[in-house]
């Protein structure tokens, strides 16, 4: 027999136990008791969701009704307790903290239905990928994060275990180190002045503004302003606002691709005398039909073989006017049997007979994105053109035009966009939410563009955090808003200024409290800023506090105020309930009546008793009346766009994502000014609207007090 033998039997307590596990349990201790080792019963209670109560108690009533003993685990304590996994955190904690300090682990941030994704993409490529972070945030608060092993790096590994650095700051550290573009670093953030920027434009314009300050290096603003029908200077402006405010400077470095307009044009008109391009009469759709599909190859355009002389009078003409919007384009001439759709004569430019927000109108052809995107990068010395993964396809082309017209070449790289959870990101979406009338505008709270999320009490700093946090992919992942929520949460910890605002106000009536008496206590304005000093609350006989702070018939655990119980009045006084006041109609609590301590002045009572309840007030005598919005998802769905056939996305709306209510606040709130933040005791971070005046109160919740994530988890 062999002496050291141990197994274990380790159940999870989500259900009754059945057949299975006892199949499992009888298999264990009959394989111990055969060798003469021990038996071990483990209890998996680490997923918090799908704990049922009474489960442990089920398996083990289960066990003794099969005559199995165990000789080890729950009441029969050994060496190795506690025999409750959800007891071994701490050790799990800091096995964690060893596995990332060794490199040999990392953090990915994402949801549930992320982690499916990963798994799948794990079997097909039969490697670990993910939003990789080489900046580690504490491991247990609630932060939303899978925790993965890193057994070996591979080909799609996301980051150098040996510098942390993510694989295009890895890409650009080799680059300097050989010297590729003489030891510069100048990067580009280049949106389209077509809409406001969003929380994914925030990941993008971080990393590249980040990544040039890193190097000693510059970015360059650069507006790729070649569709006049759809920009516009509203754009522009905010644009450059939110960059701003993001903390980010370009300096002199401010660009339009529209400033190219007259180089880019003689370089298709190079490239027409090499016998690159052509002019094409075909309309969009006859070139989509021309265009094959991924199995099958292209057709040639009938106008394709057209002279160079033909070519450079038909775009000649086409700059001055001559031929309608649609009737003709200038094509590449590449490889109609390309494998890549984008090298199938693309389209180069095309005839836009429409005013320009800078050009006016000074041209009726423009550039497609493609062609302007790479030369544009060129006469800018451009080093690295960093792009989100849709354009991996097109930097077949990129890298063709740069080549064919011979001049000075950056290199494309593709990172993965931003995907978030109960968000949607696609510019074209949040065009029609606007347009719709779903939201108030570009600037709504509800909206994860930059000004909606500054507007709802979102901090630079905290996107700035969240954009560092999620770190760069190489494959799209879903990342749980929660962690953005989590930035803001620990950003406003630090800064936020403490108030009470008391959102479903009941009376509170002390009735041996003097009438007309007011005196003022002390309340720290923000516990983890000790400058910050004290203020001071107008203290009175009647008193607002939250209705849910009160049960008539106080539930198991319920330890606010209740009928003979005592609970703390925040930074004031012990108050003793002695009953209520209902109306007669409905039945409705209008008055809590109750007794005070007037030894307990400040919270804490001379003689060492203890009350576990505490509830923030304001005096109704100075209570201001307040509208508070309070803000959820917009989407009810992770995936907003996950639809059934036929469906739309604003179907997963959230009819529930705004709710305005009359709040009671503190005296104190009359001088918030339009974009102060705060924290409403015990409630959640609030932020002054644009809207709000002295006369007239308005808060945006930012984000509750609570961790979403963490309730999640918890059940």
């Amino acid at each position: 027999m062999v002496a050291d033998v141990r197994v274990r039997f380790a159940p999870s307590p989500t259900g009754q136990p059945h057949i299975g596990n006892i199949r499992t349990a009888l298999f264990n201790w009959l394989f111990a008791r055969h060798h003469g080792g021990k038996f071990i019963v483990r209890i998996e209670d680490t997923d918090q969701t799908r704990f049922v109560d009474g489960a442990v108690e089920a398996v083990l009533d289960g066990l003794r009704w099969l005559d199995i003993d165990w000789d080890e685990g729950p009441e029969v304590q050994g060496p190795h307790a506690p025999y409750e996994q959800s007891n071994r955190l701490e050790i799990y904690q800091r096995l964690s903290e060893q596995l990332l300090d060794q490199g040999n682990a990392y953090h990915c941030y994402c949801s549930r239905e992320g982690l499916e994704q990963l798994r799948r993409t794990n079997r097909e490529s039969g490697s670990y990928s993910g939003d990789g972070c080489s900046i580690r945030p504490p491991i247990w608060p609630g932060i939303p994060y899978i925790f993965f092993g890193r057994p070996r790096m591979t080909q799609a590994a996301e980051s150098d275990p040996t510098t942390g650095h993510d694989f295009i700051r890895t890409i650009v550290a080799e680059d300097n180190r050989t010297g590729k573009f003489g030891g510069h670093v100048v990067t580009r953030f280049p949106p389209e002045p077509n809409g406001y920027l969003h929380i994914g434009h925030a990941k993008s314009a971080c990393l590249n503004f980040g990544l040039a300050a890193e190097n000693g290096g510059h970015c360059n603003m650069r507006f790729d302003d070649t569709n006049p029908t759809r920009e516009d200077v509203e754009y522009v402006n905010s644009i450059l606002r939110d960059i701003r405010w993001l903390g980010w400077d370009w300096g002199d470095n401010l660009y339009y691709a529209s400033d190219y307009f007259l180089q880019l044009y003689e370089m298709a008109v190079d490239l027409i005398r090499k016998g690159k391009a052509y002019v094409d009469d075909l309309s969009f759709d006859e070139i989509r039909e021309y265009r094959g599909t991924l199995t099958e190859p292209g057709r040639k355009s009938p106008y394709r073989d057209r002279t160079v002389g033909e070519n450079l009078d038909l775009f000649q003409r086409m700059r001055d006017g001559e031929f309608d919007e649609g009737s003709r384009v200038l094509r590449a001439r590449i490889d109609m049997t390309s494998p890549n759709l984008n090298l199938r004569d693309p389209v180069l430019y095309r005839i836009l007979k429409a005013s320009h927000h800078r050009t006016g109108d000074d041209w009726v052809i423009y550039p497609m994105y493609d062609f302007a995107h790479g030369q544009s990068d060129s006469i800018e010395g451009v080093t690295h053109s960093i792009c989100t993964l849709e354009f991996e396809g097109h930097r077949a082309l990129y890298d063709w035009c740069l080549d064919e017209l011979d001049i000075y070449h950056p290199q494309q790289i593709e990172f993965a966009r931003l995907n978030l959870t109960y968000t949607v990101l696609s510019k074209r979406r949040l065009i029609q939410l606007v347009e719709g009338g779903y939201v108030n505008g570009w600037d709504d709270p509800r909206m994860p563009t930059l000004s909606g999320l500054r507007r709802r009490g979102y901090t630079s700093e905290a996107i700035r955090d969240f954009c560092e946090r999620i770190g760069v992919a190489k494959r799209d992942t879903w990342t749980d808003i929660a962690l953005l929520e989590h930035s803001i949460r620990e950003d406003l910890n630090r800064r936020a200024p403490r108030v009470m605002a008391v959102l479903d106000p009941v009376k509170l009536v002390i009735e041996n409290y003097p009438d007309g008496q007011v005196e003022f206590v002390e309340s720290e304005i923000n516990p983890e800023d000790a400058s910050a000093g004290n203020r001071k609350l107008p203290f009175t006989r009647t008193l607002y506090i939250e209705r849910d702070d009160f049960a008539e018939d106080p539930p198991r655990g319920f330890y606010r105020l209740s009928p003979g119980r005592e609970v703390r009045l925040k930074d004031a006084f012990y108050v003793t309930c002695t009953g209520v006041v209902k109306d007669e109609s409905t039945g409705e609590i209008v008055e809590i009546r109750c007794t005070y301590d007037p030894e307990t002045r400040g919270g804490t009572s001379s003689d060492g008793r203890r009350v576990r309840g505490t509830s923030h007030w304001v005096s109704t005598e100075h209570a201001l009346d307040a509208e508070v919005r309070i803000y959820d998802h917009l989407f009810l769905q992770e995936d907003p766009g996950d639809l059934p056939e036929g469906g739309e996305f604003t179907d997963n709306l959230n009819p529930g994502s705004l709710r305005a209510i009359t709040a009671k606040v503190e005296p104190l709130l009359a001088e918030a000014r339009p974009g102060e933040r705060f924290q409403f005791l015990r409630t959640g971070y609030f932020c002054a609207d644009l809207d709000s005046t002295p006369a007239a109160l308005v808060f945006n919740r930012t984000v509750a007090l609570r961790d979403s994530w963490a309730r999640r988890r918890q059940g």
